[in-house]
């Protein structure tokens, strides 16, 4: 599977004389530093987890593949979820091949040698002069406790029969013909991942704490990007910053929406101007080293203070964030949370004359809220989305399962139907829960969630 060299229309040639003198006198750089990553534990319990499911069945996970952002320039790589649980690599190219036996190999593109070939200073894609140094196979090996094996191998280790995770790595689907099997494979990584151990909980209350900073970070820039004629775009910045000091990126494109870009459920333009007169909404997690995500939002006032008219509306969701919550523990079915955020919404809106019944079975409620309350959450900020319904959105919450609770309410600014002052306001609130043996732990406790304690944080902040 090794390609030809990634190289750019506008390199220089290289002579035989430069060929020859580029593979010598290099010194030897290999570590023998390497210990095994404190994940390595667990992922192995996984592999174990995953290959009793599939008992004498070979098993095929990608990482995924560099993608093209323009022309030459790929985008920042991100490993598939389900590779990562199980192996802790986020290396592209790579495919984790679980054996019928139950040994699982870890098929890779190693660090290419000085001593022969071009790659590692020719190749503007893999080259270690170009994008950094990788591995080879016995630091891996180290790093990451399974076997390594030479991804040039892949196609032999392939030649039987394999349930493949597809739609990762086009070069490895085509290697083993598709099943109807495959899908079951799929459902099943995201359903193992449902349940988070305490290394995940921790990693994403990590997640979380180094989001609660971010949102501070944005408060106290709120002074400067008011005055800048791209605000949104000026918070965005302001916690991107936070979010790569911290972990490996966002989990997710952060959502800075003011006044009545807050009713696009997922406004990532981030190009208008911030109005002190008005609320803005901020949906932003940062993601971890590890790649477990946090997923919060806030809607703020502006102008450090509510006004009566949004606080009314900030209290209304308020109040079906908690009614939410109060649901929460285990055996709880999953969609109760939302149903109980929803009757809050339905009766608050009826009681405001918008509508004229809280019925929720008419389901006319939604024009105004659209999209569910919550979802599962870790190394996706949609966690676990390929599992099945009796698994996810039709079962119930187990302890160790960590959540969002998010309902909104989102008034458009050319909506007939609602009074002329309610239009273009749109509010969130989302927290993000594990639960416990008795109910949940609210994650993202350091964050203000009431209307005063958010104007008394705001001041704080800002002095």
């Amino acid at each position: 599977m090794t390609d030809r060299l990634n190289t750019g229309s506008h390199d220089l040639p290289i002579t035989d004389a430069l060929s020859a003198f580029m593979t010598t006198g290099w010194a030897d750089t290999g570590r023998t530093d390497m210990r095994p990553l404190p994940l390595a534990a667990y992922t192995a319990k996984r592999r174990a987890a995953l290959a009793a499911r599939f008992p004498g069945e070979r098993l095929v996970v990608p990482s995924g593949t560099l993608k093209a952002r323009s022309n030459d320039d790929d985008y920042r790589f991100r490993s598939h979820s389900a590779f990562t649980y199980l192996t802790g690599a986020q290396e592209p190219d790579n495919v984790l091949v679980v054996e019928p036996s139950g040994a699982a190999r870890l098929f890779m593109r190693p660090r290419s040698p000085r001593g022969e070939g071009q790659e590692f200073y020719r190749d503007r894609r893999y080259g270690e002069f170009w994008v950094g140094r990788r591995l080879d196979l016995t630091e891996a090996e180290a790093l990451h406790q399974i076997e390594c094996v030479h991804i040039d191998r892949l196609p032999d280790a392939l030649s039987g029969p394999a349930r493949v995770l597809r739609g990762v790595d086009g070069s490895v689907d085509a290697l083993v013909s598709p099943a109807e099997s495959d899908s079951e494979l799929a459902s099943f990584l995201a359903e193992m991942r449902l349940v988070k151990d305490e290394w995940e909980v921790a990693e994403l209350q990590h997640a979380v704490d180094a989001t609660t900073r971010g949102f501070e970070d944005v408060v106290r820039a709120l002074p400067a990007a008011i005055a800048h004629p791209r605000g949104e775009r000026y918070v965005e910045g302001v916690f991107g910053l936070r979010s790569r000091l911290e972990g490996n990126a966002v989990g997710y494109q952060s959502i800075v929406a003011s006044g009545a870009h807050a009713c696009v459920l997922h406004w990532i333009r981030n190009d208008g101007r911030l109005n002190p007169d008005e609320l803005l909404l901020l949906d932003a997690g940062v993601e971890s080293d590890n790649l477990y995500t946090a997923d919060i939002t806030r809607t703020l006032p502006l102008s450090g203070r509510f006004s009566q008219l949004q606080r009314q509306v900030y209290d209304l969701v308020l109040a079906a964030q908690d009614a939410a919550i109060a649901t929460l523990r285990p055996g709880a079915r999953f969609r109760e949370f939302h149903l109980a955020a929803m009757q809050v919404i339905a009766e608050g809106l009826h009681d405001w004359g918008v509508l004229s019944s809280s019925d929720l079975e008419s389901g006319l409620y939604r024009r105004y809220t659209l999209c569910s309350s919550g979802h599962m959450l870790g190394l996706d900020v949609h966690d676990c989305a390929a599992a099945r319904a009796d698994a996810y959105l039709d079962g119930v919450l187990e302890e160790g399962q960590v959540l969002t609770v998010e309902p909104g309410l989102y008034l458009q600014p050319d909506d007939l139907t609602l009074p002329p002052e309610l239009r273009g306001i749109g509010v969130r609130i989302e927290d993000d829960l594990v639960i416990t043996a008795d109910g949940a732990r609210l994650m993202s406790a350091d964050l203000p969630r009431r209307a005063d304690e958010i104007e008394a944080w705001m001041a704080g902040l800002l002095g």
